[in-house]
């Protein structure tokens, strides 16, 4: 998996096995979120 830098607002995220593939963009709050919860889930374990 990639993630882009430099879209303020949006993260996009593509396959790095599949570069030429689409990608998928989120929005910047929306991963901030996810990205925090896969840290607390992780500590759990």
């Amino acid at each position: 998996m990639e993630v882009a830098d430099g879209f303020p607002g949006a993260v996009p995220v593509r396959d790095s096995k599949v570069p030429q593939g689409s990608a998928l963009c989120f929005d910047a709050t929306a991963w901030a979120a996810f990205i925090g919860e896969l840290k607390v889930r992780d500590r759990r374990h």
